[in-house]
């Protein structure tokens, strides 16, 4: 499975930005697809998951009531909304898919990984 990630931009601090996520090869195996982010000098932390077949979500403390993760099935895309940005926001963000169900938060959990979009919120 390959994933292209876009979406990343500049924002101001209670601005909102849309990342997407596109799948290609192998989707058919997708089970979970989830979000993550790193900022520098920091370790990547979960954002953000969803159950590709039930819909179900998860999501970190720190997003949930400002990030809405969602899927487009026929499309092979999963969208991170953020909302409300805040500038500790701020970092590469990562989308990743997992063979398994269950929106798992755990980063040894996913098995594909695309490269991150950058996500920079201005105080």
């Amino acid at each position: 499975v390959q994933l292209q990630a876009c979406g990343g931009g500049l924002v101001q601090a209670g601005g909102f930005l849309r990342l997407s996520c596109a799948a290609s090869g192998r989707t058919f195996s997708i089970s979970t697809v989830g979000w993550f982010r790193q900022a520098p000098g920091k370790e990547r932390e979960f954002v953000a998951a969803i159950d590709w077949r039930g819909g179900s979500t998860n999501y970190a403390d720190s997003v949930k009531g400002r990030f809405t993760i969602s899927r487009d099935s026929a499309k092979d895309t999963v969208y991170l909304h953020m909302d409300s940005l805040k500038p500790e926001d701020t970092a590469a963000y990562y989308c990743a898919v997992a063979r398994s169900r269950g929106a798992s938060s755990r980063l040894d959990y996913y098995n594909y990984w695309g490269r991150g979009t950058q996500v920079t919120v201005s105080s």
